[in-house]
């Protein structure tokens, strides 16, 4: 039996390493293909956002079948290298600022904020108060005793007692100073009683990513028509596979001038399954405040997105429901809801000569591909914007052949195989098992 042992082994061997060769990228094989669309003569690097149909169409969320080609008249479709980004917040993320210095100065909490050392457009305070309303008087210097260069006024505010939200960031234009100088004028919120504001409700505080370096974000899917369960309101979106999902935002109704604050919860289940461990719910609220107080001092505060990260839809497609909870006899006031990605784009190097250029997708056998381009890419300050045309599916398409051996189109023969094996070697080892003990038996009768 042991003889056949290195017999079995080399053929399990064969079955399980034959492997197919990297399939190569040819546009017969794209399944779809979209115009990018240029200005005349437009040259040097280029970049063009990526929608949601070209995910819903790849092969998979990885688009590793994505390929842009250059079609030069009179020339064979060339393969472009380009580079894939993902918009994301550059550099750092929050970073303290350190209050020092708080007490008071005519009324007013003063302090100052010794800033990170890299570009911000805010600061969020950590305010020990509650239901008052507030003007911040901000000035910035370098901290080297020269003059302070006046950054503006900004109104903060906690409504919580009204059931509205609350607002604590101080919207700078992009700055760079070392230090803050903070003038906090406090007043209770109306309807609210007098109460202590001193220098130790300033806890601390943040700067998040600078304005311009914060995530761009592009609408994959939208809804304007709400069903009604109770006082909620209920939007459903289905998205095909493939199709990320980051973020949901909300357009107001015009028609909506008040103030409010509502939960909402996200609800994400995938296509096909009764597992109710796969659905996804993500909760969170929007908010809007405005009016003017008894003072003159006007709020004008939205907070109309949540931040949904959602995967159910990656692998299958996905339907997306968004409730959005409402208060008794009080309209809704949403008009729409967008289902958005962080944006996606592709860059070039664009040529005048190149005539036009195509992006194709819908080969399932493509790896990523892998440029030198890629690695090398240095983004453009100003790149020139290019567009997607509408989707249309490849004249002459051919499907993909097969090419992988029959063992790896049939991966169940490897068991067939192996099972049928393991029963011949069964065989042998229990027809050798019975005449080893009729040669025991035999031996055993000649010694008597």
């Amino acid at each position: 039996m042991r003889a056949w042992l290195p017999m079995v082994a080399a053929l399990l061997w064969q079955m399980a390493s034959i492997s197919a060769n990297d399939p190569v990228a040819d546009p017969r094989h794209m399944r779809y293909e979209r115009k990018v669309e240029l200005p005349p003569g437009a040259g040097g690097q280029a970049c063009v956002v990526l929608d949601a149909a070209v995910f819903g169409h790849a092969a998979n969320e990885s688009l590793n079948d994505l390929r842009l080609y250059a079609l030069a008249p009179g020339k064979a479709a060339t393969e472009t290298p380009f580079n894939f980004s993902v918009s994301r917040t550059q550099g750092s993320e929050d970073q303290p600022a350190v209050p020092r210095n708080a007490g008071t100065s005519n009324g007013d909490v003063v302090f100052d904020l010794e800033m990170p050392q890299r570009p911000y457009s805010a600061v969020v305070l950590d305010l020990a108060a509650r239901d008052f309303v507030a003007t911040a008087r901000v000035s910035g210097s370098d901290g080297d005793g020269g003059k302070a260069t006046d950054l503006g006024t900004f109104v903060l505010f906690d409504l919580s007692g009204q059931h509205l939200s609350r607002f604590t960031t101080l919207p700078l234009q992009e700055s760079t100073f070392a230090e803050l100088h903070v003038a906090l004028h406090l007043m209770p919120a109306p309807g609210s009683a007098m109460h202590d504001l001193g220098p130790s409700i300033v806890r601390s505080a943040t700067a998040p990513p600078s304005r311009e370096a914060q995530t761009l974000f592009t609408t994959v899917a939208q809804a304007a028509a709400f069903t009604h369960r109770g006082h909620a309101a209920v939007a459903t979106i289905h998205i095909p596979a493939h199709v990320p999902v980051e973020r949901v935002s909300f357009t107001p109704d015009p028609k909506f001038s008040g103030s409010f604050l509502h939960s909402v919860h996200i609800t994400a289940t995938p296509d096909g399954t009764p597992d109710p461990s796969a659905v996804e719910i993500v909760s969170g609220e929007i908010s809007h405040v405005k009016f003017t107080g008894a003072s003159g001092l006007g709020i004008d505060q939205s907070q109309l997105s949540v931040e949904a990260v959602l995967g159910a839809n990656l692998r299958t497609g996905a339907e997306i429901q968004i409730v959005i909870e409402g208060d008794n006899g009080v309209p809704l006031p949403v008009a729409s809801v967008q289902l958005e990605m962080r944006q996606r784009k592709i860059c070039f190097d664009a040529s005048p000569q190149a005539g036009r250029y195509l992006l194709m997708y819908g080969d399932a056998a493509l790896h990523a591909p892998d440029y030198d381009y890629s690695r090398d890419f240095v983004p453009a300050p100003n790149p020139v914007a290019a567009a997607l045309g509408g989707e249309e599916k490849t004249a002459g398409y051919l499907p993909r052949r097969d090419r992988r051996p029959y063992t790896e189109r049939h991966p169940e023969l490897l068991w067939v195989g192996l099972l049928s094996v393991l029963g011949v070697l069964g065989s042998i080892a229990l027809r050798s098992t019975r005449r080893q003990s009729q040669h025991r038996r035999r031996n055993s009768r000649a010694n008597r």
